[in-house]
């Protein structure tokens, strides 16, 4: 198994913003840029206390977001 950093494991339920951004752009039809998931969470996408991001989390947060606009 090679150490690169597209091999090693992802933990969905505790993510840095950056990580948060790939798995959403791998997941979906548009980019997902870190800044974009930093603009969240400074606008009150939750966080653990370590800053890390759950991605359950995050994306009923950000339903919840659209569903008020």
């Amino acid at each position: 198994m090679s150490d690169s950093p597209t091999s090693a494991k992802v933990n969905p339920l505790s993510l840095s913003v950056e990580e948060a951004a790939r798995m959403l752009s791998a997941a979906g039809q548009k980019r997902v840029t870190p800044e974009q998931v930093q603009a969240d969470v400074d606008a009150g996408a939750p966080v653990g206390r370590d800053g890390r991001i759950n991605l359950v989390n995050y994306t009923a947060w950000l339903i919840r977001e659209v569903q008020t606009r």
